[in-house]
Order: structure tokens, then C-alpha cells, then sequence
């Protein structure tokens, strides 16, 4: 008898073949075993155990598949026996033969084995029904003939349902296949967006960081170029923002690339950060800053974001705006901190605008459940609007995007 079917195999057959065996038991082995009680002597003993037999070696080859007694591919040539043996002792057996018969085909789990051993349990079954007759025996008994009958019933009925099983678990192979590769294709494609995610936020962080170093230098070298025979002062002055940027830039690329501790993020209050930030702007451009830095609390990605929208804003102001005062305000709000960044430069229609640091800031803000919101217009300058919820990062639910210092390490 075959063993338990694997877990790749389909649970109904298992279920079917269980309620089978209790069919088996109570409308095979147990009317045979029920009538030969009534039997005498020898008889009655044959007539019980038999059927007790067989029930007791399809328990044991089903509890002990690997006992070195009985096999479970032998378990058909004991069923076979028996039902030879009670047919004989019976004048008939074809009952339990019909009863009998899925045993061949669960057992060989192939249509011609299934088919060769159920034949040879009908032959066995008439012949032993004939046998106990004598000498003048009727070929045309109801046990003849009901075996025969199922025999010839039970071969098609067996290919059909053989045939059903084929093809169900053909389909369900073909599911597992299409399933296997949908669940390829799922990792294929979370390993590019993840990979699409990290090359985003490194081109956000260079740009955030490095780029606006960079630019700083190119801007700071060219003025003390230009200034250093009428103006050393001012130059030197230059020079030292271009080697406190240049280093900057230094510990920023070491923390990028992983080189360098966590020791190296943003630490201190917001305000001690911001204030450290607009200072060197202020030196550097000679715009004149205005600022309302109210020491607040919030965790270390908030003040980073603060930071960056600080620095991207600053760079913007720099570069494009043409500005004579900047107004910087950081507010503790009800639900969290709002940071206000304004311009009397020229502005711009924020419809048109194209480029990366407005959208990197949107999207840093995003993932702290945060919003920016940016006002401006041709003429009359630019406000930027950051506000972040005080738990915006545990809302968020996403993973830490790994944001590093900008500010000075002195």
C-alpha cells in the first residue's frame, strides 16, 4: 500500500482515500466477518479471522510503512490471498471483492499494475467460489457473475478517475511552475526598485551634500581669485570657507560610502544647527540672514530634514534668487515643527520650475508623513513652508533612509 501522500500532493485525494478505508472496513471486512459468525468449527474461525486479518495488516502496513514484515507494496498479494481464501470458506466472496477493488488502484497509483491485480483477485475470487462446490460446480453462480461484472466496470471507472488525477495534477504542476515564476519575477522586481530606490536616495544625498559643496567651493574660489590682489582679507576669508567646505565635503563622502562611523550625524539642537548653517551663509554671500531659532525638540531625522531643506533652500537663494535678506523661522506647532524660508529675490513660477532639489525636499518630508509647501512668484521672492509632524517618522512605517551630516565638525 502506498504511503502517505507528500505535501506537494493534492489533500482531497488523502481525505478520499481515508473515507475509502472506513468504507472498506465497515461494508467489506466486517458483513464478511458478521456472517461467518454464524458459521461452525473451523469454518467460523476462518470465516472471522480472515477478515480481521486483513484489516489488522492494512493497519500495520499504514502505522509502520517500514516494518520488515510486511511491505505496503505487498499488502495487494495478501489482499488477493485473502479474498481467494474467503471465497472459498464463504461459497463466495464477490462483496468483498467490490469492496476491495480501489485497494489495487491506490495501491499501484498506475492504471496497468491496477488492472493486472484486480483481474487476477476476480479470477482468484470466482475460482475459490467454484472450488468449494466440488466436483460438479455452477459456473453461473450470482458470486461469479457479480465479480466479473465489477471487474469489467471497475477498469473503466479506474482509467477515468486515473486519467482525472493525471490531468488535475498536470494543472496543478503548471500552477506551481506559473506561481514560482510570478514569485521570481516579484523579487526580480523588488531587487530593481530597491536598487532604483538606493541609486535615488544616494543622487538625493549628493546632491543635498556634496553638489552644494561643490558649488560653494566653484563659487568661494572664483570671488577670492578675483579679490586677491585688492582684497586679501576678504580672501583668506574665502579660502578658509573653501577648506572648512572641502573638508566637509571629505566626511560627507567617507559617511556616503561607508567608511565612516554614525558618530558623524547631525547632532545638537535644531537650532544650534540651522544657526551654525545660516552663519556661513551669511559670510560666504553677504546676504544679510534674519533669523527666529527657538530651541525645539525632535528626533534626529527631523532636525536632518530640517537641515537639508535649510541647505537646499539656502543653495537655491544663492544661485538663483538674487536676494538681499533671507528670513529663516523654526515654530513648535500643536501637531509638529514648521520651518518658514523667505526671499526678497526675484521668484520664479513654482509651476515651471524644473529640478531636483525641490523634489528632493518633497519626498524627504514625505517620508516623515511631512509636507512642503512653496509660494512664490515672479518679482515678488519665494517662501518655503517645511512642516513635519512630531512623529512623523514612527507614522511613516518606512525604512531609514540613511541621512548624514552636513553641518561643521567643529
Amino acid at each position: 500500500m502506498s504511503e502517505r501522500p507528500r505535501s506537494t500532493e493534492r489533500f482531497p485525494m488523502w481525505t478520499l482515500h481515508r473515507w475509502y478505508i472506513l468504507f472498506w472496513v465497515l461494508l467489506g471486512l466486517a458483513p464478511m466477518a458478521l456472517a461467518g459468525a454464524g458459521d461452525c468449527g473451523a469454518r467460523r474461525l476462518w470465516a472471522v479471522g480472515l477478515p480481521v486479518l486483513l484489516g489488522l495488516c492494512y493497519l500495520v502496513v499504514r502505522v509502520f510503512p517500514g516494518n520488515r514484515v510486511l511491505r505496503p507494496s505487498a499488502f495487494p498479494a495478501v489482499l488477493i490471498v485473502g479474498l481467494v481464501a474467503l471465497a472459498y470458506v464463504r461459497d463466495g466472496g464477490a462483496s468483498l471483492y467490490v469492496a476491495s477493488l480501489p485497494h489495487f488502484w491506490f495501491a499501484a497509483r498506475a492504471p496497468y499494475p491496477s488492472i493486472m491485480r484486480s483481474g487476477v483477485a476476480a479470477a482468484g475470487t470466482v475460482l475459490g467460489g467454484v472450488a468449494s462446490q466440488g466436483w460438479s460446480p455452477d459456473l453461473l453462480t450470482g458470486n461469479t457473475t457479480a465479480t466479473l461484472i465489477a471487474y469489467a466496470v471497475s477498469v473503466p471507472v479506474g482509467l477515468s478517475v486515473h486519467r482525472y488525477i493525471e490531468q488535475n495534477g498536470a494543472r496543478v504542476r503548471a500552477l506551481d511552475s506559473e506561481l514560482a515564476g510570478a514569485r521570481e519575477r516579484l523579487a526580480d522586481a523588488d531587487l530593481r526598485r530597491g536598487a532604483a530606490e538606493e541609486r535615488e536616495r544616494l543622487a538625493r544625498e549628493i546632491h543635498d551634500t556634496l553638489a552644494q559643496g561643490f558649488a560653494s567651493i566653484v563659487v568661494l574660489a572664483e570671488a577670492a581669485r578675483s579679490g586677491l590682489a585688492s582684497d586679501p582679507d576678504t580672501s583668506g576669508r574665502q579660502l578658509l570657507s573653501i577648506e572648512r567646505t572641502a573638508r566637509e565635503n571629505l566626511a560627507e563622502a567617507r559617511v556616503l560610502v561607508g567608511s565612516a562611523p554614525q558618530s558623524g550625524l547631525v547632532t545638537g539642537s535644531p537650532a544650534r544647527v540651522l544657526r551654525r548653517t545660516l552663519d556661513r551663509f551669511a559670510q560666504d554671500t553677504g546676504i544679510t540672514v534674519d533669523a527666529e531659532l527657538p530651541d525645539v525638540e525632535c528626533d534626529q531625522r527631523t532636525r536632518i530634514a530640517l537641515l537639508r531643506c535649510t541647505q537646499e533652500s539656502l543653495a537655491n537663494i544663492r544661485k538663483h534668487a538674487d536676494a538681499g535678506t533671507v528670513g529663516v523661522v523654526l515654530t513648535r506647532v500643536a501637531d509638529g515643527v514648521e520651518l518658514e524660508i523667505t526671499d526678497d529675490g526675484r521668484g520664479f513660477v513654482v509651476d515651471e520650475a524644473r529640478g531636483f532639489g525641490l523634489d528632493g525636499m518633497r519626498r524627504r518630508l514625505a517620508e516623515l508623513g511631512g509636507e512642503l509647501t512653496v509660494t512664490s512668484s515672479v518679482g515678488d521672492g519665494t517662501r518655503i513652508l517645511a512642516m513635519i509632524p512630531v512623529d512623523g517618522a514612527a507614522e511613516a512605517g518606512v525604512a531609514d533612509v540613511h541621512d548624514y551630516r552636513r553641518e561643521s565638525a567643529t
